[in-house]
């Protein structure tokens, strides 16, 4: 397999596992400074939507992302050149940030609207409610609260700890940072998927052979199902994967149209 690494892939498997080091050994800062933001975050910078595609959370983030690159990368590489192949990689990464920035900002608006009609008008099924909705963010403890805030809804004591902690709430939603290069690698797997359809895969788990066509459309709708579910204890950022695959997909739709365009 290394044998048959082509120099971008190389070079993006060299960058990526460079700064995982550096991050995690030498200079953690980079974890923040180069993760994403929401844009109302004051962490926040536009270069982080090139810099987040670079950055892993942990090793096995780092290898997932970087063993379907060596897997699917030197193949399209040689079929599309360097030139082409580093565009899909740098526009499907970047693609995806800017897109799931615009996905993010549009869950924070709905969450703060909520909050503040929880504030205009507190009450303890309202507080309930955003509980449920974000119950990723709460210890179990927050259940007796619920439970105390209902037997006395008119508790001034208890309004206001019901609003300290929907703010506290808004804080730690508005600085989740995105790092890692999915949204990238989606954009390649959809790319293997249009320009080699029916080349046999074999699975690791379960160790099966599936064409690349299939296996695409399998996670296709396994990452749309995570959008719309939308589980607050999932930490995956779905909506990015579905990004790459979209970005993807147009790019090498417009690339086959132009035969010329492929060497």
């Amino acid at each position: 397999m290394f044998r048959n690494i082509t120099p971008v892939v190389k070079n993006l498997l060299l960058i990526n596992v460079g700064l995982l080091i550096v991050s995690s050994f030498i200079f953690p800062q980079l974890n923040q400074w180069f993760a994403l933001y929401y844009i109302h975050s004051h962490y926040f910078q536009p270069f982080q939507f090139l810099t987040y595609m670079f950055m892993h959370a942990d090793f096995w983030h780092l290898f997932g992302n970087m063993f379907g690159l060596m897997i699917f990368g030197p193949l399209l590489e040689q079929f599309l050149g360097p030139k082409k192949l580093l565009t899909l990689w740098m526009v499907c990464g970047i693609g995806s940030g800017v897109l799931y920035s615009g996905y993010t900002a549009y869950r924070m608006n709905n969450l703060e609207e909520k909050v503040a009609m929880f504030q205009n008008n507190p009450n303890p099924d309202s507080f309930n409610q955003l509980v449920i909705q974000n119950k990723g963010f709460f210890k179990r403890t927050i259940y007796d609260f619920v439970d105390d805030y209902s037997r006395n809804p008119d508790d001034p004591n208890k309004i206001s700890q019901a609003n300290q902690t929907l703010e506290a709430i808004l804080e730690v939603q508005a600085n989740v940072p995105m790092v890692g290069a999915s949204g990238a690698l989606f954009g390649v797997l959809i790319a293997f998927a249009m320009l080699f359809p029916n080349t046999q895969l074999f699975l690791l788990f379960p160790p099966i052979p599936i064409k690349a066509k299939y296996m695409v459309l399998f996670y296709s709708l396994y990452t749309i199902y995570n959008v719309f579910v939308n589980n607050p204890l999932d930490n995956v950022a779905h909506f990015a994967h579905l990004s790459g695959l979209v970005i993807g997909g147009v790019l090498v739709y417009f690339w086959k149209k132009d035969r010329n365009s492929f060497y």
